[in-house]
């Protein structure tokens, strides 16, 4: 279906371009020279049905040799070789014809060598100009079509990126879960009923996490709600859990299990660490124009083993990948032992 387009769109500029090309001889003809002679329109008329000829042959032989961009860069001698064969048929052709119908002034005593070299300077611009356009053309196309493979590349590899970033889950809390799992079995059942659908949910939203680039906070909420309930199964009344969520953010588009990275990181840096455990609070508000995220947990700063480890960095390849400089993620440490990770983001929707 390109290709016929493709093809229906040359052959109107073809047309086109001749027919504007005898209208502008015409026009200047009248206008530079009242006395038109009768051998105006013939000549006119073979000029403009052999150029169309001859320009859709040299056409045909640029594609036969590959004579396009970008191989044309390395086939100069090729395409010269053709080009100055369809000069030299078309002024041959033009001179033949007005030689057979007498398409020259006979008092203008001009021998036919002499005829065939004024035709072969007055015509051949024609060919020039012809072939200019058509590659300029190519040359634009080319052009068009390089940028949108390169948008296209970088837009998959983007997409990469972001897949091998959100794949990631950390092996040691599943393994973890399911041994706190396997303790319940015995002394609460239904609480292991409920921890085996908690869990589920964890890893469902982790796979389904590869199809999205953002999800409703809400729905990031739920599953980190699961995830701190599997791991207050482990840490009992050492994890405490506090939540200062505005309602208005609950549907602002956040990149999935990013908020579950900085909770989980909290929990094995800060909470861990500490014998008496600690608090995890989660504030989501509204700041200017933007969607602020925190979450704070006991301890210190320099508890954190690895603070570029892959969960950190990988919280801050996703925002940049999906919203550039208008996103950032900090983490330092405040006021009475605490370490607070933010992540700011623009609103999106009615309050942008």
């Amino acid at each position: 279906m390109r290709t016929k387009s493709k093809a229906i769109l040359y052959w109107w500029c073809q047309l086109g371009g001749w027919l504007l090309y005898g209208l502008t001889m015409v026009f200047f003809a009248f206008v530079f020279d009242s006395k038109i002679n009768s051998i105006f329109y013939p000549k006119l008329l073979v000029i403009i049905v052999s150029g169309l000829f001859f320009t859709h042959v040299l056409r045909e032989l640029i594609k036969l040799f590959h004579l396009l961009p970008p191989e044309l860069s390395k086939k100069w001698v090729q395409f010269t070789g053709v080009l100055m064969l369809i000069l030299v048929l078309f002024n041959l052709t033009n001179s033949a014809i007005a030689e057979w119908l007498h398409l020259y002034n006979p008092k203008t005593k001009v021998s036919v060598d002499k005829r065939f070299l004024v035709n072969l300077v007055s015509d051949s611009p024609l060919i020039l100009v012809w072939v200019s356009i058509y590659y300029l053309w190519h040359y634009i196309e080319l052009g068009t079509k390089t940028e949108f493979q390169k948008i296209k590349l970088e837009s998959l590899v983007k997409e990469m990126e972001l897949k091998t970033i959100k794949s990631h889950i950390n092996p040691h809390f599943i393994f973890n879960a399911l041994n706190s799992i396997r303790a319940l079995v015995d002394e609460n059942p239904e609480r292991a009923r409920t921890a085996i659908t908690e869990l589920s949910n964890l890893l469902r939203s982790s796979m389904q996490a590869e199809k999205q680039e953002t999800v409703p906070f809400e729905r990031e909420l739920n599953i980190v709600k699961d995830y701190l309930a599997l791991e207050h199964i482990r840490f009992e009344d050492r994890l405490r859990v506090e939540y200062d969520i505005d309602e208005d953010t609950l549907d602002q588009p956040i990149p999935p299990m990013m908020l579950q990275t900085l909770v989980e990181n909290a929990i094995k840096h800060g909470i861990s660490k500490a014998k008496e455990g600690g608090t995890i609070k989660i504030i989501s508000d509204f700041r200017q124009s933007h969607h602020e995220l925190i979450v704070q947990n006991s301890g210190t700063i320099s508890e954190i083993a690895d603070p570029e480890g892959f969960g950190l960095q990988s919280t801050r390849s996703r925002l940049k990948l999906l919203f550039g400089d208008k996103a950032s993620f900090t983490i330092e440490a405040t006021k009475n032992n605490i370490v607070e990770a933010k992540i700011i983001m623009p609103v999106q929707g009615v309050l942008a």
